[in-house]
């Protein structure tokens, strides 16, 4: 029996993929006890417990960004985490700890290391983390979701994905799709998201320009997010949904997409062959566009910025793309073929790799 710490939370990018392996582990291995570390501020506190895993939590402690009363008491704040997550390994008896990035990795790295404990890394974005950065100094057990990811010790496992999205059938889906947003099944969709919260340039450009892609004989389905504020439109096959909780149905009947370039989002849409522009976010460290590069290298995306999307760039660029059946359909394979849809079982070949190399002789 295996006792497993996964350890990340923050943000969904930490998350999900933590919980797709997290899901794997429990269905390869009946007997192994997995948990889950983060903090009680992230979004692993709801999602963690709700899927069915412990969450042992931390404090979350931010490393200091200006020289200041919290950048002084960081050094011994840390030192004190680190021991507080050494005791958690040592009381729960575990066997290897996986990082997937954010306040709680950094520490978690440590603290396996001096508990000599195996540490596997995953990183879900182009750009490392300066948590996976220092924790892939401690293992040779990096995988990372983009091939160009320059990390020590990297090798290209994709990202763990949800089930649904793993093992989504499109062709079998785009009928129950087209019944469940009540699209028009002989019409192709574009399919618009901004992320769960949603994103106001892409939702403003997409409102003031949905006539010219209805004009094109596409549809549209938009997803403009939690926070949006966006007014409803009267345009026939201009869709929009606040929230959905079907993405497997809407990504099974998306003919393109217009989205982020979160490493999740390119990963998904590689991993079923949809082509998309991606408008990075446009602040950060730059991290959105290199998540895509990969796929607009290969020609199966293309990337406008945040500034340059507007309604005249939809008209003269997206609009005659669209319109172009045999490029659409170049892309989507090009697209399928960077994708990696067994990131999970990757993963999950690269922890047992950790376990197995930690493990005595007489052992295995």
């Amino acid at each position: 029996m295996t006792n497993y710490l996964l350890a990340g939370g923050g943000t969904a990018g930490h998350v999900n993929p933590l919980l797709a392996l997290a899901d794997r582990l429990r269905e390869a291995e009946a007997d192994a006890t997995v948990l889950a570390l983060g903090t009680a501020e992230g979004l692993e506190s709801r999602l963690v417990p709700a899927r069915g895993y412990e969450l042992l939590t931390v404090s979350r402690l931010p490393f200091p960004r200006r020289p200041d009363g919290n950048a002084l008491r960081f050094p011994g704040r840390f030192r004190e985490l680190v021991a507080e997550i050494q005791q958690l390994l040592l009381t729960h008896e575990i066997d290897v700890v996986v990082g997937f990035g954010g306040y709680v990795s950094a520490p978690a790295y440590l603290a396996a290391r001096r508990a000599r404990i195996p540490i596997v890394v995953h990183e879900a974005n182009a750009k490392p983390g300066l948590a996976n950065r220092l924790g892939s100094l401690f293992t040779h057990h990096v995988g990372v979701t983009f091939a160009g990811t320059r990390l020590r010790h990297a090798r290209m496992v994709g990202m763990p994905l949800r089930r649904e999205i793993e093992t989504l059938d499109r062709h079998a889906a785009r009928r129950e799709a087209s019944e469940f947003f009540g699209l028009d099944s002989a019409r192709p969709t574009l399919l618009v998201t901004g992320g769960s919260l949603g994103a106001a340039r892409i939702n403003e450009t997409i409102s003031a320009a949905a006539a010219h892609v209805l004009g094109a004989q596409w549809q549209i389905l938009h997803i403009t997010g939690e926070r949006s504020d966006l007014p409803p439109s009267e345009l026939h096959g201009y869709h929009q949904l606040r929230y959905c909780d079907r993405m497997d149905l809407a990504l099974g009947v998306a003919g393109f997409t217009v989205a982020r370039a979160g490493s999740a989002t390119v990963s998904e849409l590689t991993a079923l062959g949809i082509p998309a522009a991606y408008v990075p976010l446009a602040i950060g460290n730059g991290e959105q566009r290199l998540n895509a590069s990969g796929v607009v290298d290969a020609g199966g995306a293309i990337v406008v910025e945040n500034a340059d999307f507007t309604p005249e760039w939809i008209a003269s660029v997206l609009v005659p793309l669209l319109l172009d059946g045999a490029r659409v359909a170049e892309m989507a394979a090009r697209a399928h073929a960077e994708g990696v849809r067994d990131g999970t079982d990757r993963l999950y070949a690269l922890v047992r790799e950790a376990v197995e190399a930690h493990r005595p002789a007489a052992e295995q």
